[in-house]
């Protein structure tokens, strides 16, 4: 028969979920094609593993719709909300026979795509989804094997509408504790705990029953139920199959017991694991005492402690900077080498050793094109010259892995500042050889720096902030992003150039709009081509007919390097009164126009 009150059941009680669905599919039937499939074509299939696992002490069934989801099948959605009504009335049709209370959760899992332009189209697909299961009639929905929460943030508001289906939330992490988005365990547990509309949050697949334990037992487990469904183990790949061992279903239940005794309510089982795991499962779970959860208590670390960060303190806090510009940030870009000849840029930053810069800041590859590593030019300058630098680091070259070691190995080096950007993507010519890998944009890049900062770098936070382009047609959508980063953890933010009174009309809107601490940029052009090339070549920057026209007379080097000065001056005079500092970008690393320009 039908349960529908989960949230009333797992007060006093354990709820045993199923495990396995599509491992065990591919298994029993000896296939690889996708199990959801068989919502359709093998309908009885479905039924008889529902079955299976009700029989073996699960109280809790998934739908077999975990990747029924138009970007898996290459389908339109119609045949989608076909197959997910098809699934959801299988297993609430075994529900219904059982003897025993059994509740019926949608399971969903995560649309995997590779240009965040598709974020929108996925958020909507979400929520189609969410709206077709609970039309369905199932008790809960539970998103499951997440890395994060970003995409979902729009169908979680959606369930609002529905508050009597039950909310879970689950996501997967290495035996490390972080998923491949690199957020840790407590911070994702935290975030989504975070959120009234969700009832539970816990980590399901990624890791065996040991680890799952591990990780649970580094955090302080809060208000919310708490869910642990692991895997049977790890698997080893035969003949292009993961194949789990089917023999240690004893040792998981005697794991997952230690797992309970943590303060989980809601108990089972994901890849690798069969109906002979659940029975073990609930043999033990019967004996098993319910541990007392503190319900005033928020999830967090054990063993956290915050710190102010010093940096930010003395460099990046608005008014605490006097010079020429009074109390404003002066920070200046230099761009790494194209080769691994640096004399010109030491030569550079040595110039403004001397001019009292507050940062200096070097591009991470800009357009896409190799450059010297901004982290490695950063710290020569910085041991060189003493000057306080600034990397930019982007998300187009690296995954989660590689920019939280490359955090690692900066923040050991002194290097505790960064401009977080999504990068520009790899020239449309390289990109048969050269392949970008934007694990996650900007907003993800800051939400794993404010995550290391909360367990790896808390005597010494990193600081960091993000870029704005106000260029953008969509104004409204730059401002949301600009507060998303500013949720995220940025702390101020460096625009595209602006070279006239336009331009810092637009800035004084994100001021107005966000009243985030803006550094306004301004790239003074030493020559009309310089400027031709900027304004046809450059995405992102707009430069008008007017500045053009005034470039055109220009004879001589200096003459352009005049005009570049003199429209610099003129934009500092525009948005004095509201930008909170200036970011100076010079064609071919031409600091010494600096100097003319504060004069």
């Amino acid at each position: 028969m039908r349960g529908f009150d989960i949230r009333g059941f797992v007060k006093d009680n354990i709820l045993i979920t199923d495990g396995a669905f599509g491992t065990y599919y591919a298994d029993v039937y000896d296939t690889q094609e996708l199990p959801e499939l068989a919502n359709d074509l093998y309908p009885e299939r479905v039924s008889h593993i529902h079955n299976e696992y009700v029989k073996s002490g699960a109280k809790l069934i998934r739908t077999n719709t975990y990747a029924s989801n138009s970007y898996n099948f290459g389908t339109d959605i119609e045949r989608i909300s076909a197959n997910i009504k098809k699934g959801c009335e299988l297993a609430i049709a075994v529900a219904d026979k059982s003897s025993e209370t059994i509740y019926v959760a949608g399971d969903i899992g995560p649309i995997h795509y590779d240009n965040f332009k598709l974020q929108a189209a996925v958020q909507d697909e979400y929520c189609h989804l969410v709206r077709t299961m609970v039309e369905s009639g199932v008790d809960a929905i539970v998103f499951e094997t997440f890395a994060d929460m970003d995409d979902i943030v729009p169908a979680i508001e959606l369930l609002k509408e529905y508050p009597e289906v039950c909310l879970i939330v689950q996501f997967s992490v290495n035996q490390f504790g972080y998923s491949n988005s690199g957020l840790s365990a407590r911070k994702l547990l935290s975030d989504a705990s975070d959120i009234a509309r969700v009832d539970a949050v816990g980590l399901n697949c990624g890791v065996g029953p040991a680890h799952m334990q591990k990780i649970l037992s580094k955090i302080a487990l809060g208000d919310k139920c708490i869910t642990a469904l692991p895997n049977a183990g790890y698997p080893q790949m035969v003949s292009n199959r993961m194949v789990f061992a089917s023999d240690n279903a004893l040792y998981f239940a005697k794991k997952a017991k230690d797992i309970i005794e943590s303060g989980v309510r809601i108990i089972g089982g994901c890849c690798g694991t069969t109906p002979d795991y659940i029975k073990e499962l609930a043999a033990i779970v019967k004996d098993c005492p319910i541990a007392d959860v503190d319900c005033n208590t928020k999830l967090q670390e054990k063993t956290v402690i915050s710190k102010d960060n010093a940096f930010y303190k003395k460099k990046l806090t608005m008014g605490t900077t006097e010079g020429k510009l009074g109390n404003k940030l002066i920070a200046v870009e230099l761009a790494p080498p194209l080769d691994s000849d640096d004399e010109k840029l030491m030569e550079a930053a040595h110039i403004l050793e001397k001019s009292g810069v507050d940062v200096v800041t070097f591009p991470d590859s800009p357009s896409g094109r190799t450059r010297a590593d901004s982290i490695l030019m950063a710290e020569k300058v910085a041991k060189e010259t003493g000057l306080c630098v600034m990397p930019h680091l982007c998300c187009r070259d690296k995954n989660a892995i590689a920019i939280r070691s490359q955090l690692l190995g900066a923040h050991i080096n002194d290097i505790n500042n960064f401009l977080v950007i999504t990068g520009d993507p790899v020239p449309g010519a390289s990109r048969q050889t050269v392949k970008s890998v934007f694990n996650f944009d900007s907003v993800g890049l800051m939400n794993i720096i404010k995550d290391m900062n909360s367990e790896q770098f808390v005597a010494s936070n990193l600081c960091f902030g993000g870029a704005i382009n106000q260029n953008r047609t969509n104004m409204v959508w730059e401002i949301g992003r600009v507060k998303k980063k500013m949720n995220a953890g940025a702390t101020f933010f460096m625009t595209q150039p602006v070279f006239d009174e336009s331009g810092a009309m637009k800035l004084k809107k994100f001021k107005e709009e966000t009243n985030a601490t803006i550094l306004c940029g301004i790239m003074p052009f030493v020559s009309l081509r310089n400027a031709l090339f900027m304004k046809n070549e450059m995405k992102g920057i707009e430069v008008s007919d007017e500045v053009i026209e005034r470039y055109k007379t220009c004879i001589s080097k200096e003459d352009g390097e005049a005009v570049g000065v003199q429209i610099a001056k003129e934009v500092i005079a525009l948005t004095k009164d509201f930008v909170d500092g200036y970011y100076f970008s010079f064609p071919f690393n031409r600091v010494y126009l600096l100097e003319q320009i504060l004069n």
